[in-house]
């Protein structure tokens, strides 16, 4: 029997009742989100005027590449009739892998060289690009606690996860999942630098293909159909063109937004790494292809952001 959804009015209980119970976590929330709030306002009209560079168009463009990818990794489910964890588990790793170094290589590093640029310091530029991983980390660590989701490791989570069922919950943890990816495309496009962008957006796209076939037979084992499980699966992808409009938003006003937002899409990407992905592979046994596969990954990745860099 499915669970009911929640009204309005009882999810604004359980939001705030889950609010009080972890008062640190949800102020840095706050804290998070009023900083990406005043962002945004300040990049706002610059990012309307930014028509000549055509970044903007770069990185939606990217945004809609990994939605694309991950859809066509969900179509995978159609076709196969089962995945086993041991693959499960190595693709996974894989996506870690790329996802780890993407946010060292194509987001801290580039986030590092232009604080370093904006500030004359070496100390000043490294602690404004620790200053985005904090609101990147606060900012998942906020939605992890307040969002009514569902990991397979540790099960619903989140505000009021007893009114949804285990299928919706799951869906909305892998759409929070694909959020800071879609913000890294973003923010990799702002500065206006296609060596950084490129490598970026290539690698997320190519680690959403094995992730959407993951996602999409997860949702299969859960009991849902193949062909809407396929299509559950790839509208996750959506949070990916969604996320590059508020990546773009942040960086593109004030000069130092630009580091700060690199470091804030990187720390989200890194708290999801190792809050989610990673213990996922290591639940079921199969920590070495999990690890093995994590490593090629991060070589695939250095390999295109030196290439395409």
């Amino acid at each position: 029997m499915e669970a009911s959804a929640p009204t309005p009015s009882s999810f604004r209980v359980a939001l705030g009742r889950q609010a009080l119970a972890h008062p640190l976590t949800s102020l840095a929330l706050a804290l998070a989100m009023l900083a990406i709030i005043v962002l945004m306002i300040s990049s706002v009209w610059d990012l309307v005027r930014a028509t000549g560079d055509g970044m903007p168009a770069w990185g939606l463009l990217g945004g809609g590449a990994g939605f694309v990818a991950t859809s066509l990794g969900a179509l995978g489910a159609v076709v196969l009739r089962r995945l086993s964890t041991l693959a499960e588990d190595s693709m996974l790793g894989f996506a870690a892998g790329m996802m780890l170094a993407a946010s060292s290589f194509s987001l801290i590093l580039p986030g590092l060289e232009a604080a370093g640029r904006l500030t004359g310091n070496d100390w000043l530029g490294a602690l404004t690009v620790v200053l985005g991983l904090g609101l990147g980390a606060a900012l998942m660590m906020g939605l992890d606690t307040l969002t009514p989701h569902a990991h397979p490791q540790t099960g619903p989570c989140g505000a009021a996860p007893e009114r949804l069922n285990r299928v919706w919950l799951f869906v909305m943890a892998i759409t929070l999942h694909n959020l800071p990816e879609g913000m890294a495309i973003g923010v990799s496009f702002a500065g206006g630098d296609l060596g950084v962008g490129l490598p970026l957006t290539s690698a997320i796209a190519i680690q959403d293909i094995p992730e959407g076939l993951a996602v999409a037979m997860a949702l299969r084992s859960a009991g849902i159909g193949v062909f809407k499980a396929a299509l559950l699966a790839g509208a996750t992808g959506l949070m990916e063109p969604a996320g590059a409009l508020v990546g773009l938003g942040l960086s593109s006003g004030l000069a130092i937004a630009y580091p700060v937002g690199l470091g804030l899409a990187a720390g989200a990407m890194l708290f999801v790494v190792s809050h989610e992905v990673i213990p996922e592979t290591h639940r079921n046994g199969h920590q070495t292809p999990a690890t093995l596969g994590l490593m090629l990954g991060f070589a695939l990745m250095m390999v295109l952001d030196t290439v395409l860099g």
